[in-house]
């Protein structure tokens, strides 16, 4: 199985602006469990506040639905 790279999961937006999902770099960064790089994201929140940093310019919370089969 070849690994994505950081630049491979990059989405551009509609106004060309960058970004990257959380989930899919927490692949690349080889974190096993959400749990664990959801600190890492929490702790560069914190970062980019305390440099003063508007952290809403930086980080979004975007919640990915997933059909699921009901059966009858």
């Amino acid at each position: 199985m070849s690994k994505k790279t950081f630049e491979e999961i990059k989405h551009i937006n509609e106004q060309g602006v960058e970004y990257w999902s959380a989930r899919e770099l927490q692949s690349v960064l080889e974190y096993k469990e959400w749990r664990n790089f959801e600190r890492v994201v929490d702790t560069a929140k914190i970062a980019c506040k305390i440099s003063k940093h508007e952290v809403a310019d930086h980080f979004v919370e975007a919640n990915k639905t997933v059909e699921i089969a009901v059966n009858c």
